[in-house]
């Protein structure tokens, strides 16, 4: 078998045309809300207030859930957790700060996050959940893997690559994903030198929070994680660092990282900021982040994670995003909706991915070799997307190795089927963001406008408890949302929703939720 030996179909998928009607109409401005901060609410210092020890995370969830499980009444199910929070009471006064700086926080939020999905949404609430639109994923089955893409996956699989390899992936890959990056960046920035594959962008994180942190001292000054964030990447950090989160406001949706600045020392070890925010959409602007990275010391670790910087109108990278000491993660999970291929890479320095090398040798081997030929050609035609490229010829053919028996016939039949479901794609998912917008802007709900990712942020006004508000949903609705809290959202009514589903069901929702709140009276 020979790559791209064999015709491959463009995908034909189309949104209805009622969805581009919606998305074409104005959002009600009343109900858009441009302004959104993850403060720390009464709320939260309530159960921190009454916990019996503030330092054990497994309390804080049981009293959490406990509190909603009481505030539930009649139709809770889980009466010994409501027992425990009406068996609770005020032990102490508790600061904000005392929440944002405790080590049981990420751990905290981490077990609400394990609960939510193990023992509510895909356990004892599973009957109740009609629409899930808590996933946070693309519906892979509409927006899976470009056929393109596919065919390289059977390459591999009828050559038998999946031997071992280098730790920190191919060369061919490092050079194509090397080669897209600066293209992202407009200068050349990255050689193989500065590339590794890894096992997604959860892992990745998580690999290199031991990396950095494991040969530092747990004491001394925290790492700083900007909130929202998601659970799993916090607490990988928190587990070999005391860590500070760092509620970061977003006006008109640009994220503001005047607070992290603030909050460096000379001696922080790292920061972990996402550079689109989850859930609310909004963005790290390249001035900002050149602002972050000159205020940082050398010796400090920027570590950005890029899953969610997609669907949106990216301006040009900032070189600083290549300084000696930024790390970038990206993931074929959110961009690519391939989250269970569990593939991604890794941009840093070339002496950080030299000892990173020998990290990833002595702690998991390498990434799998079975997906190389596949990074290799998704990053060299991304960049080819990225440059304006129509119709490639025999200098595209080139970067290939001649083992894949290429000719320039079967690479443009190839690149055309990948341009046409990649800018289809785009399009589709961009329109039925724009209508979920427009049409839970009609509904209860408040909206946070998105610049970036498939989610959208909701706020209920009726709701001053993110988890609450999410049972309370599901119980009238049938309709699964995301608790803010579970992104370190710690004030209000905010869950989100994940647009990049089948519009029938993001409909049914926007109908439902407009008469949440009668139904809960």
């Amino acid at each position: 078998m020979q790559l791209f030996d064999s015709a491959i179909p463009i995908r034909k998928r189309g949104v209805p045309a009622e969805t581009r009607e919606l998305a074409s109409r104005t959002p009600r401005r009343e109900n858009l809300l441009h302004d959104f901060t993850p403060d720390v609410d009464h709320r939260v210092l309530d159960v921190y207030a009454r916990a019996v020890d503030p330092t054990d995370p497994f309390e804080l969830r049981d009293l959490w859930l406990g509190r909603v499980e009481h505030e539930i009444g009649a139709d809770s199910f889980r009466p010994a957790l409501a027992e425990r929070w009406r068996a609770s009471r005020p032990r102490r006064t508790v600061a904000a700060d005392d929440v944002l700086s405790s080590r049981a926080t990420a751990r905290f939020v981490k077990e609400l996050f394990n609960w939510f999905f193990q023992d509510d949404v895909y356990g004892d609430l599973r009957g109740e959940a009609g629409l899930i639109l808590s996933g946070g994923s693309v519906d892979e089955q509409i927006w899976g893997l470009p056929e393109t893409l596919k065919q390289c996956v059977q390459l591999a699989l009828d050559r038998d690559w999946y031997g071992y390899s280098d730790s920190r992936g191919r060369v061919p890959a490092r050079e194509a994903v090397a080669a897209f990056e600066n293209a992202r960046m407009r200068v050349p920035s990255y050689d193989t030198a500065n590339v590794a594959i890894a096992l997604g962008g959860t892992f990745a994180i998580s690999t290199l929070a031991d990396f950095v942190l494991l040969s530092q001292p747990t004491t001394g000054s925290p790492a700083l994680c900007g909130i929202p964030n998601y659970p799993p990447l916090v607490e990988s950090i928190a587990r070999r660092r005391n860590v500070r989160l760092v509620p970061l406001p977003s006006r008109n949706g640009r994220v503001s990282v005047d607070q992290l600045i603030a909050r460096l020392e000379p001696s922080t070890p790292l920061v972990m900021l996402q550079t689109a925010a989850n859930p609310s959409g909004a963005a790290v602007a390249e001035a900002d982040l050149e602002r972050l990275v000159r205020a940082a010391s050398p010796s400090t670790i920027i570590l950005l994670d890029e899953c969610h910087e997609w669907l949106g109108a990216t301006e040009p990278f900032s070189p600083l995003r290549a300084a000696s000491n930024v790390v970038r993660v990206s993931s074929l999970s959110k961009t690519w909706s391939a989250p269970g291929l569990k593939i991604g890479w890794i941009l840093a320095d070339s002496r950080v991915i030299d000892a990173y090398y020998e990290y990833a040798s002595t702690t998991f081997g390498g990434p799998p070799s079975f997906f190389y030929t596949l990074v290799e050609v998704l990053a060299r035609m991304e960049r080819w997307l990225h440059t304006g490229l129509v119709v490639p010829g025999w200098a595209e053919v080139a970067e290939f190795e001649h083992t894949y028996g290429l000719d320039a016939d079967r690479l443009r039949m190839a690149y055309d089927a990948y341009r046409h479901d990649r800018i289809n794609r785009e399009q589709e998912l961009t329109v039925l963001r724009a209508a979920a917008v427009t049409g839970f802007s009609e509904s209860s709900a408040l909206v946070v406008p998105p610049k970036y990712s498939i989610n959208l942020a909701l706020r209920f006004e009726e709701w001053d408890d993110s988890y609450r508000c999410f049972r309370d949903l599901l119980r009238r609705t049938g309709v699964s949302t995301f608790p803010g809290i579970l992104t370190f959202c710690f004030s209000g009514g905010v869950v989100r929703v994940t647009t990049a589903r089948r519009w029938a069901d993001i409909s049914s929702a926007m109908s439902r939720f407009r008469n949440a709140p009668m139904l809960l009276r």
